[in-house]
């Protein structure tokens, strides 16, 4: 199991959202590169970032950030990005910029034409962004909720040859409250391809319930608030994570 520390990205500074809103923000850090170091450091195998002004204004924002992000981390580990990726150029622009997968989530869903040709223009780098509510696909930053269901949507995401999935239930993001374990095991069920928990995590019995279900296809899980608030040491939790034995 990938413990997959996330760095979210507010004008400059590292921050963590309640349930998405951006008005709910908890900032921990004005250094993200000095973050990137810390996760590095601490055994992190991969990082995902966040632009979430980009993921509002529907285009990247937080540059100077994601530059030093990289500059301090130096291709060490794999880099992944989501937030305001509405088209191709972007998606190059970060790819040249040594970012390693790029997440489309609100455009994968209002624009799957956009996600099918990004899929085959830049092949085993592109991973689809599905946040749901209730088995419901939400867009544009969580702030609407569409009729879309997640699994239908996952299925077709999966033909057009995406990477892999990463799954968020919005109504535990940032609420330490436990992950959704019944609904990630049904998505990664209906697809073949991995699967990428989000949301929720908030101590290692979370990290151990997931490790019950890995052979369900479920390859990493996305870590913030419970990091950032001290309720789980990375290097332990993956430490166990690696060592784990169903």
């Amino acid at each position: 199991m990938l413990l997959i520390p996330a760095i979210d990205l507010q004008d400059g500074r590292c921050v963590r959202l309640r349930q998405g809103d951006l008005d709910d923000a908890t900032v921990f850090s004005d250094d993200p590169g000095a973050m990137a170091a810390q996760w590095l450091d601490q055994g992190a195998r991969r990082l995902h970032l966040v632009d979430l002004n980009g993921a509002v204004s529907g285009k990247p924002v937080n540059q100077a950030a994601i530059k030093s992000i990289l500059a301090a981390i130096d291709e060490e580990i794999p880099v992944q990005i989501g937030g305001g990726i509405r088209d191709l150029n972007t998606i190059e622009a970060y790819l040249d910029q040594g970012l390693s997968y790029v997440i489309i989530g609100t455009a994968a869903v209002k624009n799957p034409g956009f996600l099918r040709d990004a899929c085959s223009a830049f092949p085993g780098q592109i991973i689809v962004g599905l946040d749901a509510r209730d088995g419901k696909i939400a867009t544009d930053g969580w702030s609407k909720l569409s009729r879309h269901d997640v699994l239908d949507i996952a299925k077709k995401f999966e033909d057009y040859g995406c990477d892999s999935i990463i799954y968020t239930d919005i109504g535990r993001d940032g609420m330490l409250s436990g992950v959704n374990i019944e609904a990630t095991v049904a998505l990664s069920r209906h697809v073949s391809i991995p699967i990428i928990a989000s949301g929720g995590v908030a101590n290692l019995k979370d990290i151990e319930a997931l490790c019950e279900v890995e052979h369900e296809g479920i390859e990493g899980v996305i870590l913030g608030r419970s990091l950032y608030e001290g309720t789980l040491n990375f290097t332990e939790a993956q430490n166990f994570a690696d060592e784990y034995e169903a």
